[in-house]
């Protein structure tokens, strides 16, 4: 009998390390995982590029200066009218390229991030999650800057989008040097890994407390609430740094364009010059482009798992 029980209890163990290993069966399982990642992240950013591209704009506003903002749908509108409807996808194809790369990387190291972790430490609590999510976006966020600092210079000028991202590629270089395309690394790591983590360790253990406390199981509905509280909580947290970020990857040094030293300099100026609810410029944009995508990239992302016979996140 008690053969029987260890024997139950080995078997439930081999079963649980399996399950946590689903990601690593294969050469193809472990592609599948971290390319079902990068495209869930690249479709949501088709999706709500045009948000992205007028928050940069709103987080660009009264640089160095206290004043009345204009919102959204005034900016929409401006940009519209004097740019071109085309205007809104400016960056996009940068800001696709890091989505992939970005987005696999982001949301594929999460498990193998967590797993390594229960192996170490014995747990997947919320903290180790939490860890994971930091980890991950941090890693990605640090291959892929140079990318989004060209997303947000084409978003942010009309005329460099007729360029085309190669060209600003080889604008920047020439006369900033290669380091320019690492400008606001720091801060965009800081922004990532608490982007990944609020959203990432929210997601899981929201469906865990959802499935013990409530009748939803794996699907739709859990997916989507799930995802949607994620989204409001990482927009609250990252909105301050995703502004400083932006901020920094716009410095021009070529053109005399240098205001802020550092990222907590860009943050102290901003908060000094332009107030406390400067920090939170294009805030409403961020969430209603990231409360959205995060939702959009979670339900595919369970989606392409479910079709790629991997375990749900």
């Amino acid at each position: 009998m008690a053969g029987s029980d260890n024997n139950s209890s080995v078997s439930a163990g081999t079963s649980s390390h399996d399950e946590k290993q689903n990601w690593a069966k294969s050469p193809s399982t472990v592609f599948n995982h971290f390319a079902t990642s990068g495209i869930s992240v690249a479709v949501a950013t088709s999706i709500t590029h045009p948000l992205d591209v007028l928050k940069v704009r709103l987080q660009m506003q009264l640089v160095g200066q206290k004043g009345p903002l204009s919102g959204m749908g005034q900016l929409f509108l401006s940009v519209v009218k004097n740019e071109g409807p085309k205007s809104l996808y400016l960056g996009l194809t940068p800001a696709l390229t890091r989505s992939v790369v970005y987005g696999g990387l982001r949301l594929g190291l999460y498990e193998p991030s967590k797993h390594a972790c229960d192996r170490a430490f014995g747990s997947s609590n919320v903290l180790v999650k939490i860890a994971s999510g930091m980890f991950a976006g941090a890693f990605a966020t640090a291959l892929t800057n140079p990318m989004e600092v060209l997303k947000v210079r084409l978003q942010m000028n009309s005329d460099m989008g007729k360029g085309g991202p190669i060209l600003e590629l080889r604008r920047t270089i020439s006369e900033e040097g290669i380091k320019a395309l690492w400008k606001g690394v720091g801060p965009a790591m800081a922004r990532a890994a608490a982007l990944t983590a609020s959203q990432l360790a929210t997601y899981d253990e929201t469906k865990q407390i959802l499935v013990k406390c409530t009748s939803l199981k794996e699907g739709f509905h859990l997916h989507l609430i799930s995802s949607t509280v994620a989204g409001i909580l990482s927009t609250l947290i990252t909105a301050p740094m995703d502004m400083v970020k932006t901020r920094l990857m716009l410095q021009r040094e070529s053109t005399g364009g240098r205001i802020y030293k550092n990222g907590f300099n860009c943050a102290y100026q901003v908060l000094l010059t332009e107030g406390p609810r400067a920090l939170y410029k294009g805030g409403f944009t961020l969430f209603a482009r990231l409360g959205p995508q995060t939702t959009i990239t979670f339900i595919l992302c369970e989606e392409l798992r479910k079709i790629a016979g991997l375990e749900a996140i």
